[in-house]
């Protein structure tokens, strides 16, 4: 599996890539669905606009077949902040509702809800110990009044991969939406492409991706999920020509939204973004699920036990949980005592090995075709520790 999947990586010729949680590197089957639309697009116009869209379709029902979901429960966006403002901006929020959601969430799961204070909707913040959190804190913060609990999948920073399972019970004994708990929202950004997930297994109500990271596709074309039972609680914003049954019949004017989560795709799509991610989720439906997760794990834990012998500092929970979860990611959060980490990043950039900084720390993301040879790499352009 490792080597099939590098082969598609051209960014191993000339880079160790340990930096999938900011921006992965695009695979080759998604560098090449961009360059035939450009060739298409520059020699061929709109006569091969239903070949593109046929393939934005394909697009979709991949991302659905990854999920476990059906095609008519995903939409196509633009990012992760654009799916989870589908969610902010459309439920009927009422004065004295409240959203959960944790303080070390990246940006974009924190801003659309604190957005709604003035709608009076309150933003409650879990705190968490390097991403790990107390079921019992997330239980004190939700009451009758909890409509949604949202959190990251994996911790942008440290790397906690979150147990979702254990939140959905926390939200579901929540009073909100009818008695019927809280609907709960998953940023999936920094675990899917790696992590299996079965929504039709695991009852989530939404959930946001962009194919930039782990999915190894292009900036600008996500992903969101929304489930079926759901489509109607959420009032679609930004409508537009697409929303709508018929959206190609331009001199019909009458407002009924597709009886899908397209209706959310108000506009033109990012044929360009949406073909390539289509490519890259190919590639990665081409690969068992549990064994490119197994891979992930294995070089992370190789990763972390030559730094540790380096010297450096694993600030990533790594051990499982008491109940037998496992917290480990494709992230690791490294400090090393007496050095910068910017200057670090700047001497590993000089040896073309890509990595970042975050929450002060170096942040480490290899991906399932990361060799043990990049690890090496990687430790020995490290200086030494004090």
């Amino acid at each position: 599996m490792q080597s099939d999947l590098r082969a598609a990586m051209p960014i191993t010729e000339a880079w160790a890539y340990f930096d999938h949680a900011a921006v992965a590197p695009l695979c080759q089957p998604a560098a090449e669905a961009i360059q035939l639309y450009a060739t298409q697009a520059s020699h061929a116009g709109d006569t091969v606009w239903l070949t593109w869209k046929n393939g934005v379709e394909h697009t979709r029902r991949r991302a659905a077949k990854l999920l476990g979901a059906k095609a008519d429960e995903i939409t196509l966006t633009t990012n992760t902040t654009h799916g989870i403002n589908l969610v902010a901006e459309g439920l009927d929020w009422l004065p004295g509702d409240n959203v959960v959601v944790l303080c070390d969430e990246f940006p974009s799961n924190l801003y659309p809800w604190m957005h709604l204070k003035s709608r009076g909707v309150e933003t409650r913040l879990v705190s968490t110990d390097a991403g790990r959190v107390d079921p019992d804190k997330l239980r004190e913060a939700c009451d009758r009044r909890t409509r949604l609990v949202t959190f990251s999948w994996i911790a942008y920073g440290a790397g906690e991969r979150r147990d979702i399972d254990s939140f959905i019970e926390v939200a579901q004994e929540c009073g909100a939406n009818g008695g019927r708990g809280a609907w709960v929202l998953l940023d999936a950004i920094q675990g899917l492409g790696v992590f299996p997930l079965d929504v039709s297994q695991t009852p989530i109500d939404f959930l946001s991706a962009d194919g930039h990271k782990w999915l190894l596709g292009p900036e600008g074309a996500g992903i969101a999920y929304l489930r079926e039972e759901r489509l109607e609680e959420i009032r679609p914003t930004g409508v537009g020509w697409n929303s709508v049954v018929g959206c190609q019949e331009f001199g019909k004017i009458e407002l009924e939204f597709k009886p899908s989560a397209a209706r959310f795709e108000g506009g033109s799509i990012n044929m360009a973004g949406q073909l390539a991610l289509g490519a890259s989720l190919g590639l990665l439906l081409g690969h068992d699920r549990d064994e490119v997760a197994a891979a992930v794990l294995e070089i992370t834990d190789y990763l972390c036990q030559q730094l540790r012998r380096h010297g450096a500092s694993i600030h990533s929970h790594r051990s499982c949980y008491n109940n037998g979860h496992d917290p480990r990611s494709g992230i690791v959060s490294v400090s090393l005592p007496g050095h910068d980490p910017g200057e670090i990043r700047t001497r590993c950039a000089a040896e073309r090995i890509a990595i970042s900084v975050r929450e002060g720390r170096l942040r480490l993301s290899p991906h399932a075709y990361t060799t043990k040879d990049e690890v090496d790499h990687l430790v020995s352009t490290l200086p030494p520790a004090p």
